[in-house]
């Protein structure tokens, strides 16, 4: 017996004109593209079916990766100039930040020293294995300082998986979601697939991006395969995010 939802669609062939607004293709700061090379095949890579408006969030996370804004448009910068040594016109790129919450994370928002989406947007994350001590906190300060959180991949926080109302508090604390493609797929694991699949199906997530650090996890993004029903269910997802950015 035929079932039409159980057709398989590539992701990727849904993606013509998005715009990227969770990535770590800037060189040499953080765990994404060591250099401008490795940066500039990401880009053509993700080019190769319609992406080429990236806004490019490296991390900022205290003792690890210490950026600031002057390291983030250096090497914003480097890559600027590669594309334009690469005639790459219809390449966009713009700097932002994804910042961890920790312990240094309300001395830069209250220093005006963080790095929003546009004007008015901040993406967030935590650790994987535990809560921030002062995240609620910092959730209320980043909003009395208006902006508008974005918890980034919040089905890959193994202590919230158990814990579903936590993301409906979370929701209703004003919270915006962002999904990473690849949890759409195996890649980090079977259970944060589920999760992805039921905040989706809750309508829990407002943007969607590739957090692509590497040609692995491109290669990765490539093979993603859907359903119909949860292509349906991220195609106003994605429109969201263009829209939004």
């Amino acid at each position: 017996m035929f079932h039409f939802f159980s057709r398989k669609n590539f992701l990727i062939d849904y993606l013509e004109g998005f715009i990227d607004m969770h990535n770590h293709i800037l060189p040499g700061i953080d765990d994404g593209a060591k250099n401008v090379t490795e940066s500039i095949e990401l880009i053509k890579g993700m080019g190769e079916f319609g992406v080429t408006d990236f806004i490019c969030t490296p991390h900022i996370m205290h003792n690890y990766y210490p950026n600031t804004s002057a390291t983030i448009n250096d090497a914003l910068l480097a890559l600027k100039n590669k594309l334009l040594e690469e005639k790459m016109k219809n390449v966009s790129i713009q700097g932002s930040a994804e910042h961890m919450i920790d312990d240094n994370f309300e001395k830069l928002l209250e220093n005006g020293e963080v790095m929003p989406l546009g004007n008015d947007h901040l993406l967030i994350e935590m650790s994987y294995l535990q809560p921030s001590i002062n995240f609620e906190e910092a959730i209320i300060k980043i909003s009395s300082n208006n902006y508008f959180t974005i918890l980034a991949h919040p089905e890959r926080y193994i202590y919230l998986h158990d814990n579903f109302k936590k993301h409906e508090t979370y929701k209703k604390q004003g919270l915006r979601y962002q999904l990473n493609f690849l949890s759409l797929s195996k890649f980090y694991g079977k259970e944060v697939q589920r999760v992805a699949f039921k905040l989706l199906e809750n309508e829990m997530i407002d943007y969607v991006a590739s957090d692509v650090h590497n040609v692995n996890q491109l290669n990765s993004l490539r093979e993603i395969k859907l359903n119909t029903r949860m292509i349906k269910l991220l195609q106003p997802v994605i429109q969201r995010t263009n829209m939004t950015f």
